[in-house]
């Protein structure tokens, strides 16, 4: 008998449809229920690709005795945090708050009045991992609710506090170039250079910080400071966490060697290493990174595209109900596949029959081209093509197995990102720009369409429903992603959809006292409304929100964009500086308002702003916007473009730093000089 979750969208709402929990979805049902007859809330948080959401399904929700016993004592309320990012936040600090670390399956306990009381993660069906059993916990909790009233009315006091200090933000200074300098020291002081990344296991791609720290080597002129961004980028791409068969990303490493993954893919973690790559590959020039961008993409479009062009959320840790299946192999299946090209995979990848993880091989790369070649007598150069060969044969085969599953809701902020990432990495590589514009218009079009109904924005579609719920971090992230389009391809429209989004944005979200909230103002009231400054999985919603009124700042002169940016800016400077790992997207749009304003305007024929676009895109130039028109502009350009004319009837360039321009100039070779002058 399906609970009430099976009229719910959400794929991971409806995984859990069938338990015998009567489950509800968040809603005045569910609390108003909680509050009329008196009940504790049993709240459950995760997401459909969760391997642990999995496990206490199976163990917990699935079992007849234990739903037997929610049912009896508690209301239970599902909550998708894909979704939900503000109830998920909120309850999150109480989780890390009560245990000290936080994590999914999130497990909160709340009095009718939505105040918590007990917290914690995945709890096993018996006693194990130094853990009680769940129904230990049950039956404490519902024997406290009903004799120690006054002791949970306490706990949740105390709760309630801690959060409502936690989401004050007090306002500092903007850091200066100094500040700048000492937090990438420390960034570099606490790296691994043995394995790459920071901390031990389980080990996250830190995209937002290796950002960070390029764009600070880019601006100090510090070469030096690639070497630990290229370190981590290389230690990541060998194999484990980095799928060298498919393409794309892992959620995060399990060990410090970044060898056996958490296998969920998440369209986030994809967007951001995908740009942290190719920024990497406008430095350096390394061909390995410019694949990694491509088969990152590559694999998007393939298994993560809805046929309108949004970007589905994420690959499922599991298939067949066994985590990694679908990615691991074993040595008669790799021999299987490629015949006479077995012995140098094994080599490459030193596959043995005992494999590198529970009997099966995690494929990460054992020698690299050099060591390979030299082995078996071949050039250096031919290395990665046999092996792109060999990946192409296996991903033939794992392609006849059982897929993990889908999901496949489709989020604004996420897809804002992948956006991101398309248009910037059509306009850097030439050879394959065009199929990456398409991709980004295709998307572009169906976020503003689809996930726009009537006007209003919204979060989440999924098979022609959308959510009623916007966040900050929608917003933010869908105008950024614009621009990046507008960037690219420099059709009007994109640019004018971001400034309308801003002034919808900065209505519905902002805080008098500095900075946004992350929920809107008309939004539906909970505990309190969250106002989180910290990167998480995904950029601070401020954080992006600031990156995004830069930037429009820049294109419009609208000096109004760039105080709000500003003055948010200043109440995550001291978290920034003490916790420097948590806040790189800060630091990224806070170095970059700290320096002078660098603007380009290019004005003429087609072809003509052509040329003069590519030795503009030639290297990687953080900080900059550009903006171009032919000749002249329409009346909803960009402000950057007007009253400029053009040189000898000629495409134009204007180069600006700190809002002086250079002489204009329509020779590549004198536009290249005068980017290396103020860039």
């Amino acid at each position: 008998m399906p609970n009430r979750l099976i009229n719910e969208n959400s794929p991971y709402l409806l995984q859990h449809s069938s338990n015998p929990v009567d489950w509800f979805p968040w809603g005045d049902e569910a609390l108003n229920k909680a509050r009329i007859e008196n009940k504790p809330i049993f709240l459950s948080i995760g997401y459909a690709a969760c391997h642990w959401c999995h496990v206490m399904a199976h163990e917990s929700f699935e079992d007849e005795k234990t739903a037997a016993y929610l049912n009896a004592h508690f209301v239970c309320i599902k909550v998708d945090r894909e979704e939900r990012p503000d109830i998920d936040g909120i309850y999150m600090q109480t989780v890390v708050a009560m245990t000290g670390s936080g994590g999914w399956p999130m497990s909160v306990f709340l009095a009718p009045d939505l105040k918590p009381f007990y917290a914690g993660t995945y709890f096993p069906p018996v006693r194990r991992y130094n853990m009680p059993s769940f129904m230990e916990i049950l039956s404490g909790l519902a024997n406290a609710w009903q004799n120690e009233r006054g002791q949970i009315e306490e706990v949740g006091g105390k709760i309630m506090a801690h959060l409502q200090y936690q989401n004050q933000t007090k306002a500092g200074g903007l850091l200066t170039p100094e500040h700048f300098d000492a937090i990438a020291k420390s960034l570099t002081a606490s790296y691994d250079w043995g394995y790459g990344g920071w901390g031990s296991a389980p080990k996250f791609p830190q995209a937002m910080a290796l950002e960070f720290l390029l764009q600070h080597a880019v601006f100090t002129k510090q070469p030096e400071g690639h070497k630990l961004v290229t370190h981590c980028l290389q230690a990541m791409s060998r194999g484990g966490m980095y799928d060298v068969v498919g393409g794309g990303f892992s959620r995060y490493s399990t060990d410090n060697f970044w060898r056996v993954p958490h296998f969920e893919k998440m369209l986030y973690d994809n967007a951001l290493l995908v740009r942290a790559y190719l920024h990497a590959w406008q430095v350096t020039r390394e061909p390995a990174f410019k694949r990694i961008v491509e088969e990152t993409l590559d694999f998007v479009q393939r298994e993560m595209t809805h046929p309108d062009g949004g970007f589905f959320s994420s690959l499922d840790a599991d298939s067949e109900g066994v985590e990694g299946k679908f990615h691991v192999w074993t040595l008669d299946e790799i021999r299987e596949t490629l015949k006479e090209e077995s012995e140098f995979f094994e080599a490459a990848y030193g596959i043995t029959a005992k494999g590198n993880w529970e009997g099966k091989t995690v494929l990460q790369r054992a020698l690299d081209d050099s060591s390979l070649a030299a082995r078996f007598g071949i050039a250096p150069e031919v290395v990665p093509t046999k092996l792109a060969d060999s990946h192409l044969r296996l991903l033939d085969a794992r392609a006849r197995r059982v897929r993990p599953g889908t999901d496949d809701k489709i989020i604004t902020a996420w897809n804002g990102l992948m956006l991101a990432a398309f248009a910037e990495a059509a306009r850097v590589f030439d050879d394959v720009g065009r199929d990456y514009a398409e991709v980004a218009t295709r998307n572009a079009e169906f976020l503003l369409t689809a996930l726009r109904p009537y006007g209003q924005l919204r979060r989440v579609w999924r098979e022609g429903k959308t959510s009623s719920a916007v966040f900050l971090e929608d917003y933010a992230a869908l105008i950024l992603a614009l621009l990046e389009l507008y960037q690219t391809n420099f059709e009007n429209k994109w640019f004018t959809s971001a400034v309308e989004l801003a002034g919808e944005m900065i209505e519905k979200f902002s805080d008098p006292d500095g900075g946004f909230f992350d929920t809107p103002r008309d939004g539906e009231t909970l505990l309190i409304r969250p106002k989180d400054i910290a990167d998480n999985a995904t950029p601070s919603g401020n954080a992006l929100a600031c990156e995004a009124l830069l930037k429009l700042a820049a294109l419009t002169d609208n000096g109004t964009y760039r105080d709000l940016a500003e003055q948010a800016l200043t109440i995550a400077s001291e978290s920034a500086l003490r916790y420097p790992l948590g806040f790189g997207r800060w630091l990224s749009a806070a170095e970059y308002a700290q320096g002078t304003t660098n603007q380009i305007a290019v004005l003429g024929e087609a072809e003509g702003i052509g040329r003069l676009l590519k030795v503009i895109r030639a290297e990687y130039r953080p900080g900059v916007v550009i903006a171009a028109s032919v000749f002249p502009p329409e009346k909803n350009s960009p402000a950057l473009l007007r009253e400029r004319g053009l040189m000898d009837g000629k495409a134009t360039a204007y180069v600006c730093k700190g809002f002086v321009c250079r002489q204009p100039t329509n020779d590549p070779g004198t536009l290249a000089k005068q980017l290396n002058q103020i860039l």
